[in-house]
């Protein structure tokens, strides 16, 4: 775990044996269609740990519906953190998942600066591309700023095409082998982050994530490849990880739940017929992530 310096706070997050774990979860709001904040809150709390979210907008619903309501809470992140640090909080863990602007990742730097203490795990989801291209409001400058928070986390969680712009190398459609995968995660992982784990890699009938831990074995983690891609599963698979990550789980273990978990959740979601927008119908499960 990476040393973080924080002269502002007094307490340490581990300071008591009666200690609830706490996770800060920077992420946006979405009312309707699994996603974002509304996924962590369930799953973290599930996982027993206190979840504490920083939204960053609001949504009706997610952008993969044909309409939607969103107002952005750029403007209120600063004073809504502000009392936080009046209350001298402290994080077991912090996690950030989609940010929508330069600014909003300049406040969750700023956020790590004051929050980020020796003992918090900081978790990285870097959401912003897929299937080779960054999007739309992810322009030049704003992935740049995405690099510099990459560089603070201790787990970073990038698909291919994120680890791709995170690095500079060149993504492709197609079969990976498994030392190009293997050499994106190493060039990530001396940019700072202690694990690194890249995500949805394409193995035939499979599905992979490779798990790559500073002086340890990578390795990949297997499930058979079932439906096709959901709205969310990224955001549930973020939220394990970090619920576990405070929790103390060994690293390729919570990989290999959480890779599990989100297989059970498609075929279920497959067999009630909902819809791919809907995302997956985590909550049939919840009460596997209590045990």
């Amino acid at each position: 775990m990476k040393q973080h310096v924080n002269k502002n706070l007094n307490d340490s997050p581990a300071q008591s044996p009666h200690h609830q774990k706490k996770i800060a979860v920077v992420n946006d709001f979405t009312g309707f269609g699994r996603c974002s904040l509304t996924v962590s809150i369930p799953i973290i709390c599930a996982m027993k740990v206190q979840c504490c979210p920083v939204p960053t907008s609001i949504f009706s619903n997610h952008t993969a519906y044909e309409s939607w309501f969103f107002e952005d809470f750029t403007e209120s992140m600063q004073p809504y953190i502000d009392e936080w640090k009046k209350l001298h909080l402290t994080f077991d863990g912090i996690s950030t998942g989609f940010l929508g602007s330069k600014e909003q990742i300049r406040i969750v730097l700023k956020f790590l600066d004051d929050f980020a203490q020796d003992g918090t795990t900081v978790i990285v989801d870097p959401v912003m591309a897929d299937e080779g291209e960054a999007y739309s409001t992810y322009t030049p400058e704003m992935c740049w700023e995405m690099k510099r928070l990459a560089a603070r986390a201790d787990i970073l969680t990038p698909n291919l095409t994120e680890a791709c712009i995170l690095t500079g190398e060149n993504w492709h459609d197609g079969k990976w082998k498994k030392e190009q995968v293997i050499s994106l995660a190493k060039e990530l992982s001396e940019m700072g982050p202690e694990k690194v784990v890249i995500t949805g890699i394409p193995q035939g009938e499979f599905i992979a994530n490779l798990c790559y831990e500073k002086g340890m074995e990578p390795r990949f983690v297997r499930t058979h490849r079932v439906g096709t891609q959901r709205c969310g599963t990224g955001d549930v698979f973020a939220a394990m990880i970090a619920a576990d990550a405070v929790n103390g789980v060994d690293f390729q273990e919570s990989v290999r739940k959480a890779s599990h978990f989100i297989k059970l959740c498609v075929q279920k979601s497959i067999e009630m017929d909902i819809p791919l927008t809907d995302g997956v119908c985590f909550e049939e499960f919840l009460g596997l992530l209590c045990r």
